[in-house]
């Protein structure tokens, strides 16, 4: 009974392949078929241009990294300097406006808000 029923499935196999077969046009097929490796071939190439890209990147970054870095601590230290600097004007100017009250115009005296850019802090 077990060997009857594997030729049953068999044969019901071989007709639905069959009729399968007749479903799809083997021209569509192949179209299809070379489509796909159009396309893999151009993903492929696309690939070898993105990874050259960034090996390129990268070894671009590596050129720059040091002179980017020494840049970035030169400007934080002339920030520095620069707000020791501007300190030590504001207190020079309110020393001076104490002992000469009128030494400065009038408009000049007043609050002056601080409009710099904070450059510690990520935007």
């Amino acid at each position: 009974m077990e060997q009857t029923e594997k030729e049953t499935v068999r044969a019901a196999s071989e007709e639905v392949s069959r009729e399968f077969k007749t479903l799809i046009n083997a021209e569509d097929l192949d179209s299809l078929k070379q489509l796909q490796h159009l396309i893999l071939g151009r993903l492929q190439d696309s690939n070898a241009v993105l990874s050259h890209f960034n090996e390129y990147s990268e070894h671009c970054f590596t050129e720059v990294s040091g002179d980017l870095s020494r840049n970035t601590r030169l400007l934080r230290s002339m920030k520095s300097d620069l707000d020791y600097i501007f300190q030590k004007l504001r207190s020079m100017k309110s020393r001076i406006l104490a002992t000469y009250p009128d030494a400065f115009p009038d408009g000049s005296t007043g609050e002056v808000l601080d409009r710099r850019p904070d450059l510690e802090t990520p935007h």
